[in-house]
């Protein structure tokens, strides 16, 4: 498996190759085979015979299956230089030619011949020699994310009435081409993407996060384990299921919602002279629990105007391939105290914009870096 053209092979420096040392590599080869375990269990019903794993030098190449020795190598430059979301996605890819290989045994076709494309449809993989979605926006897509971006630089606007008025109107553009898009007959394209750093412990005011893009921004969220090579430590990470245009504006929604949070918390703690971060958790809480409650009543305006979403079912079904057996599980929720009440508060005001000049951190949001807050 190749690296997708015009995605950068991983570069991971030298200081943390040397990192690696003999015992975190050796706990990094038996998380890989945990996870190979996990998968042959979730999307291959135990079918696939033992394996083993090596680690290789490639930094072009990110995975190959040998079924002569039976082995999956794994860049380990990939590893250290990418998100471990990417190293998932390869070993994937890997476990499908293993598939083709130990279950169909089918040997007169290609690599990436009918019976392997046949088992990546089945279980949601890219079979493209990247093993990773990489496709770009089609021209439509383009355009509507140009259209968004332009709505959302118009809701920085310090007039209150008209930037309201430009957030309003760059969601149902959204909605509006959304329900376009799932009345006709023609399939839709997804892909995925993991937003955020991965973590040890996901927050209360996260996963409000969380429940607001699946249920505002028409795609399909879940907490996925990951694991941190350099630390040894395994964590969770959001991945969000969507056509392009929705993962963008979804991910640029995460990145501008968290960064905002942070910056209203510490204008908070100014004006109130706050000096400890105790009620930090349960204020970001309440900012993303207003900014839902704001959401909400925007959606209830649209449906008085017809504008009713009903959900995808092709979403459905691709996030069903990637994820066929998902877990629910209850958490308890922050105190609500004041700091609670003043972040709710300060959330149901928050207008989500763009800057008219895109900064560098706005790396890769809707057509370009787009900062927080």
């Amino acid at each position: 498996m190749q690296y997708p053209e015009g995605v950068p092979s991983s570069e991971a420096s030298e200081a943390d190759q040397a990192r690696l040392t003999a015992a975190l590599e050796h706990l990094l080869l038996r998380e890989l085979l945990l996870t190979w375990k996990r998968l042959n269990s979730i999307h291959f019903r135990n079918l696939l015979h033992p394996v083993t794993f090596e680690l290789s030098l490639a930094q072009s190449r990110l995975g190959q299956w040998n079924g002569t020795t039976r082995t999956i190598s794994i860049s380990r430059p990939m590893i250290l230089g990418q998100p471990w979301g990417v190293v998932v996605e390869v070993l994937k890819h890997e476990m499908a030619h293993q598939y083709v290989h130990d279950v169909l045994k089918v040997a007169d076709e290609t690599a990436h011949g009918k019976a392997f494309r046949g088992v990546c449809e089945r279980v949601g993989i890219d079979a493209s020699a990247a093993g990773m979605p990489g496709a770009p926006a089609s021209a439509e897509e383009h355009r509507l994310i140009e259209r968004v971006a332009r709505l959302l630089a118009l809701a920085e606007s310090s007039n209150r009435h008209e930037a309201e008025a430009a957030m309003a109107a760059a969601q149902r553009l959204m909605l509006k081409y959304n329900l376009s898009e799932c009345e006709t007959e023609a399939g839709r394209a997804y892909t995925f993407r993991h937003v955020g750093r991965p973590t040890g412990r996901v927050s209360e005011h996260e996963r409000i996060l969380a429940v607001i893009l699946s249920s505002h921004f028409f795609v399909e969220g879940i907490w996925v384990p990951v694991y941190r090579p350099l630390e040894a430590r395994p964590g969770s990470v959001l991945e969000i299921c969507g056509t392009l245009p929705n993962v963008e504006m979804a991910e640029y929604v995460h990145t501008f919602l968290l960064h905002t949070a942070e910056r209203l918390w510490q204008e908070h703690k100014a004006a109130a002279n706050i000096r400890a971060d105790r009620d930090r958790r349960v204020y970001l809480a309440g900012v993303m629990s207003g900014f839902e409650a704001k959401l909400g009543a925007q959606s209830a305006q649209n449906q008085e105007q017809g504008l009713v979403w009903v959900g995808d079912p092709g979403l459905q079904a691709y996030y069903r391939r990637r994820h066929p057996y998902v877990r629910i599980t209850r958490h308890q929720g922050q105190r609500r105290n004041e700091a609670f009440s003043q972040g709710h508060k300060a959330g149901r005001q928050i207008v989500i914009h763009r800057p008219v000049e895109a900064g560098s951190s706005d790396r890769g949001r809707l057509l370009g870096p787009g900062g927080g807050g």
